[in-house]
């Protein structure tokens, strides 16, 4: 990228300026290779919030652009690495309010109007994020749901049709009743998840891509756990699954907190941060 070829102003998160966080930026890079910085305005003191912004160039990050990304599974998984890796990193070192994937405006001044205008709905949310992590519990319906024989033994004296169609009604029959108990199995897990959690969300199941060779999706939450519980929540999760039939359980995190983050303001002209972030 040369010094005058045109840029917009990509935004990975919020944070308070603390003592060495400008130090950790410099040592990473953005999405597309770009240097970090941190944006916060003029004169602001030590602990003022602050965006982690790198310059992107505008040609390859317009909206004309975007969409045609935003339909390339490559570079989307690679676009959604490199974000995760700022945020992750921030949040090794600090509290931070991760934004959307793609969050982007006009320039670094239309970047800090928009840090000022929402500048006390940020500083309200990472107070309320401080000292919690992320945690996300994913149930899957096992296998064997998908995969029970047709039902045998003595069957009334009916044409071979009238047989085959009786047992598949009842393959049916006990493939619904497994998933209904799986079901279930999944909301007693969520309500155990619960207990520890300051806040959860629940997020659509995953499916397609995202849900490949792992089996149906029946349960996608993330928990706002108080760092204090972490090790409980885990041990808890852990003990209740182990005594679950019929659904496989996963523990992801822990994680900067993307579903408990407020969305940025739709920034102005660049129409182009409504993106949803990488889980």
């Amino acid at each position: 990228m040369t010094g005058t070829e045109p840029t917009l102003t990509y935004v990975y998160a919020v944070a308070a300026r603390t003592p060495g966080l400008g130090e950790v930026l410099a040592r990473l890079t953005g999405v597309a290779a770009t240097p970090l910085t941190l944006l916060a305005a003029p004169g602001s003191a030590e602990g003022a919030l602050a965006f982690a912004v790198s310059q992107v160039p505008a040609a390859d990050w317009n909206a004309t652009a975007l969409k045609a990304h935003f339909e390339d599974i490559t570079w989307l998984e690679q676009t959604a690495r490199a974000h995760h890796q700022v945020v992750e990193a921030l949040a090794a070192h600090t509290t931070v309010l991760p934004l959307r994937l793609a969050t982007l405006y006009e320039d670094r001044d239309r970047a800090l109007t928009a840090l000022r205008e929402q500048y006390e709905q940020f500083t309200d949310r990472l107070a309320l994020l401080t000292g919690h992590t992320e945690y996300g519990i994913k149930a899957y319906i096992t296998a064997d749901a998908d995969s029970d024989p047709l039902p045998t033994g003595t069957v009334p004296a009916v044409s071979p049709g009238k047989a085959y169609l009786r047992a598949r009604k009842a393959q049916q029959h006990a493939h619904e009743e497994h998933h209904q108990a799986a079901a279930r199995a999944a909301q007693q897990l969520a309500a155990t998840a619960a207990r520890y959690a300051a806040a959860y969300v629940r997020h659509p199941a995953q499916s397609g891509p995202l849900a490949r060779d792992q089996g149906e999706n029946i349960l996608n939450d993330a928990y706002l756990v108080p760092d204090e519980h972490a090790d409980a929540f885990r041990a808890d999760i852990e003990q209740a699954a182990a005594a679950l039939t019929g659904v496989r359980i996963e523990i992801t995190g822990p994680w900067a907190p993307y579903s408990f983050a407020t969305p940025p303001a739709q920034p102005a002209e660049a129409g182009t941060g409504a993106r949803g972030t990488p889980t």
